[in-house]
């Protein structure tokens, strides 16, 4: 379908603001960031189809090699362009470029991102009320812009409690050596990771519907980039699953009852998150077959309104099915088995930095 006259005056309109921030960026930038202003400014167009070229993200990515104080002026150029504009188009592709390097950035780039500003929080790209009205396509976006934005801060949150950000670098050349650091975890600092990981695979499944922007390649680059974290997510819960696994002889019953209850959100994502997977389905099935394996070795049920945690019977002689024992504070449960294999699919291909 065409475009209509609204919307070729309004892509003519971006054309110029476009050609004018460039121009003026020229003039008054600072020579050592000189090149990532502008590339930023082309890497932020008004277009609301085409999603940021490799060429200007890879001269961005670049700035990851450059001093502290480079890449703090170049994340503080990022931010400001973000927060100032209020169209959808600019503001998604600010985004994307945010979580590009979180997952593709060189170190001194992600430090510089996770401690702006320095109060941290939430809201703290400050997008939950972001509207962009100027066209029906520009408010359809602006749902996409406030999920993202959340989405972004979530990832944030997470990778501040793993230590590490997922699908970066750092986490793939590290990724032999996480279960070694996950057996030495406490149970309280493993059920806080798990939990965080779920909240971030929740948040995923708080998309907006695709439908109404079906074709617009910006979005389906973003989802690219959520779809990695999706798998990586995965890995990380399932290994830390599967640890819980060989722990849960020794937790306590709140422990007992707050993992449950994680796995539980998990699992109400089922759906959605298949969604996101069809092409890796046999490695959806094993991530939720040891999820429910988990479930079953421990039983919740409500008896009067009150929680209760049923464990198997181990009990010679004794069916399969929950033991009438009922938990209380201080009592333990066990289940006892190997460990899950689990494997992630490749990675979606990195950008590269010049």
């Amino acid at each position: 379908m065409g475009r209509t006259t609204s919307g070729k005056l309004r892509d003519i309109l971006g054309l110029i603001k476009d050609k004018a921030s460039q121009s003026k960026a020229a003039l008054l930038s600072n020579p050592t960031t000189l090149s990532f202003h502008l590339s930023l400014l082309r890497a932020t167009t008004h277009d609301p189809f085409s999603p940021p070229l490799h060429k200007h993200l890879s001269t961005i990515l670049s700035f990851g090699h450059s001093s502290r104080a480079t890449a703090s002026s170049a994340i503080e150029a990022l931010m400001d362009r973000l927060q100032t504009t209020r169209d959808s188009s600019v503001a998604l592709k600010c985004l994307f470029i945010v979580h590009l390097v979180l997952v593709r950035g060189d170190f001194i780039l992600q430090d510089q991102l996770s401690v702006y500003p320095s109060t941290g929080g939430r809201n703290y790209l400050k997008l939950s009320n972001f509207r962009d009205n100027s066209s029906p396509l520009s408010w359809e976006l602006s749902s996409w812009v406030r999920w993202y934005a959340q989405y972004i801060e979530t990832l944030l949150s997470t990778s501040r409690v793993l230590g590490f950000f997922l699908s970066s670098p750092s986490y793939s050349s590290e990724k032999d050596k996480q279960e070694e650091k996950i057996t030495a975890l406490m149970d309280k600092e493993l059920l806080e990771e798990v939990v965080s990981l779920v909240g971030l695979m929740e948040e995923i499944c708080k998309r907006p519907d695709p439908l109404h922007v079906e074709g617009n390649k910006l979005v389906e680059d973003i989802m690219g980039f959520a779809c990695e974290d999706h798998f990586s997510a995965i890995n990380e819960v399932s290994v830390r699953v599967s640890e819980f696994r060989e722990r849960l002889g020794g937790l306590s019953f709140g422990e007992s009852v707050e993992l449950v209850c994680a796995l539980t959100r998990l699992e109400n994502c089922k759906g959605r998150l298949y969604e996101l997977s069809d092409r890796k389905r046999s490695v959806m099935e094993s991530f939720w077959c040891l999820i429910g394996e988990i479930k079953e070795g421990v039983g919740t049920e409500k008896d009067g309104g009150k929680l209760m945690i049923r464990v198997r019977s181990e009990k010679t002689g004794e069916s399969a099915r929950y033991g009438e024992r009922v938990l209380r504070s201080g009592d333990s449960v066990r289940f006892s088995s190997g460990r899950f294999p689990f494997h992630v699919p490749e990675s979606m291909e990195s950008y590269q930095t010049q």
